[in-house]
C-alpha cells in the first residue's frame, strides 16, 4: 500500500482524535452528574437522577439560568442589529475612517477581558448604570459584537452581487432586494453569528462578575461561586443541562438550514 493511499486513513484517525479530545471533558461532566456519591468523581459510582432533581429545585441555579438566558438572547439581538449595518458599511463602502471603524469593532477580541471589564465598570459607574441589567447587557453586547461583525462580514465577502443586480433589473425596489434576495442568502451567516453571540454571552464569567450585582447572577458565575464552597455533582448536572440546551439549538439549526451552510 502506497503512502498516498494511507493519507486518507491517517487524516480520518487524526480528526477522530481531535473530536474525542474536544468531547471528552463534556462526556466526563455528563457521566459524573449521575454518580451516587456526594462529591464529583469519575468514573461515576452508581447511577441516580437525584442531582438533576436538586438542580431543578435550586432557586439560585434556576434564577441564574433565567438571567443568563434573558441576557444572552437580548445581547444577541442587540449585537445583530448593530453588526449587520456595520458589516454592510465596511464591506460595501469605502470611506474615511473605515479601517479605524473596523479596528474599533474588533478591539474587544484583542483587549484582555479583565481590562475591558474594569474599563466598562468605570464607564457604567460614570453613566449611573453600574449594577443594572442594562449595564450588564451593554457589556455583553460589546464583547459579542466582534464575532457577529466578522461572521457576517465573511458571508458578505462571499456574496454574489449579481443576484442583487438581477433583482434590481427586474424593477425590484432596494427594500425588496434586501428583503427577498440579500437577507435570505445571508441567513446562514446571520444564524452562525447569532450562535457565536449567544454562546459567548451565555458562557462569560469575567465580565459578568464585574458588572452584575446581587440578584442578577448569571449561571457561569453561580457555578463558579458554588464550586468554591461545595463540590457535589449538582454542578455537573447543571452543566449537563446547559450542554443539552446547546445541542438542541445546534440540532434545530441543522434541521432549518444545515450546519454546512451556517458555518
Amino acid at each position: 500500500m502506497t503512502t498516498r493511499a494511507l493519507l486518507p486513513g491517517v487524516g480520518a484517525f487524526l480528526r477522530g482524535l481531535v473530536y474525542v479530545w474536544l468531547a471528552l471533558p463534556a462526556a466526563i461532566v455528563v457521566a459524573s452528574s449521575f454518580s451516587r456519591t456526594t462529591y464529583l468523581t469519575f468514573p461515576p459510582k452508581g447511577f441516580t437522577f437525584i442531582w438533576y432533581e436538586r438542580a431543578f429545585e435550586s432557586e439560585a441555579f434556576m434564577a441564574s439560568l433565567l438571567v443568563s438566558t434573558e441576557l444572552a438572547v437580548a445581547a444577541t439581538g442587540i449585537t445583530l442589529a448593530a453588526a449587520l449595518p456595520a458589516a454592510f458599511a465596511i464591506d460595501r463602502h469605502r470611506f474615511a475612517g473605515r479601517a479605524l471603524l473596523q479596528a474599533g469593532l474588533m478591539s474587544p477580541m484583542i483587549v484582555p477581558v479583565i481590562v475591558l471589564a474594569i474599563g466598562l465598570l468605570q464607564l457604567l459607574t460614570w453613566l449611573g448604570l453600574a449594577g443594572s441589567f442594562l449595564g450588564l447587557l451593554i457589556g455583553h453586547a460589546v464583547i459579542t459584537l466582534p464575532y457577529a461583525v466578522r461572521t457576517i462580514g465573511a458571508s458578505l465577502s462571499l456574496f454574489d452581487r449579481s443576484l442583487e443586480e438581477a433583482a434590481a433589473s427586474l424593477r425590484a425596489t432596494p427594500l425588496q432586494v434586501v428583503r427577498w434576495v440579500t437577507l435570505p442568502v445571508l441567513l446562514p451567516g446571520i444564524l452562525s453569528a447569532a450562535i457565536f453571540c449567544f454562546v459567548t454571552s451565555f458562557g462569560n464569567v469575567t465580565l459578568s462578575m464585574f458588572l452584575a450585582k446581587s440578584g442578577q447572577t448569571t449561571l457561569p458565575v453561580q457555578i463558579f461561586t458554588y464550586v468554591e464552597h461545595s463540590y457535589d455533582p449538582i454542578v455537573a448536572a447543571v452543566s449537563t443541562l446547559v450542554i443539552a440546551v446547546t445541542l438542541a439549538v445546534i440540532a434545530a439549526i441543522e434541521k432549518a438550514v444545515g450546519l454546512e451552510q451556517a458555518f
